[in-house]
């Protein structure tokens, strides 16, 4: 791609101008924050023209990215409708949670085992950081750091096979997981399960990283299942 773009918000948080740089991955994060905050709402029709007019970039880096995020499963390619926001039904996302929760479940088991100290720490530092952005309201930037360790406690697991498929569950699920967190009671309850989390994974606990990751991922769909 010859033509590569990233973004700036305007300062109200909205999707604002962009400038050129050297990474076509920031257009493709500028428009995945807009999928999984709901800006590009399940059901939106990506019409090049005037999401090229609203962010300053051209058809081309624009259209490249969309490709990008259809690869990802976030966005469809309709014939006759073009580009759409991928929208999911409740059994499509209680299917891919209950094999997310397969996986997770055995990466905790695996993590434990395969991890080392360094790892463990770096997965702290993380958990940290996302306790700091939540204490803050930061919610995007929560959800960012829920999301890295989450594939951090996978990535320890050692098993690349089980790593490859959880990212492609992991990146489907992005919008429903971030829904996952409206309101303070639901946040706070999925706060409290990360504490439990790291607790077990730094005591090498694997029967109980197991049972608390499974159990996050059951709660995730209690809190998102009257919202899809």
């Amino acid at each position: 791609m010859n033509e590569i773009t990233s973004l700036e918000r305007r300062p109200e948080g909205g999707p604002g101008p962009i400038r050129r740089t050297a990474l076509h991955d920031t257009l493709v994060s500028h428009l995945r924050d807009m999928i999984i905050e709901g800006d590009l709402a399940p059901g939106t029709r990506l019409h090049e023209g005037q999401l090229g007019e609203q962010l300053g970039v051209s058809r081309t880096p624009l259209r490249e990215a969309i490709k990008y995020l259809a690869s990802e499963g976030l966005v469809e390619l309709v014939p006759s409708r073009g580009a759409v926001v991928k929208r999911f039904s409740a059994k499509d996302v209680k299917d891919m949670l209950t094999v997310l929760q397969a996986l997770e479940e055995l990466a905790g088991k695996l993590a434990c085992d395969a991890a080392s100290d360094t790892g463990i720490a770096e997965v702290r530092a993380l958990h940290d950081e996302m306790v700091h952005r939540y204490r803050a309201g930061d919610r995007m930037q929560y959800y960012k750091l829920n999301q890295q360790i989450h594939t951090a406690i996978v990535q320890l697991s050692g098993n690349a096979a089980l790593a490859d498929m959880h990212g492609v569950l992991q990146t489907r699920l992005k919008r429903i997981r971030f829904i996952g967190h409206e309101g303070p009671e639901k946040w706070a309850a999925a706060v409290a399960e990360h504490e439990e989390m790291i607790a077990a994974l730094e005591a090498r606990d694997k029967a109980k990283l197991s049972e608390v990751l499974g159990r996050h991922l059951v709660n995730a769909w209690e809190r998102v299942r009257d919202s899809v």
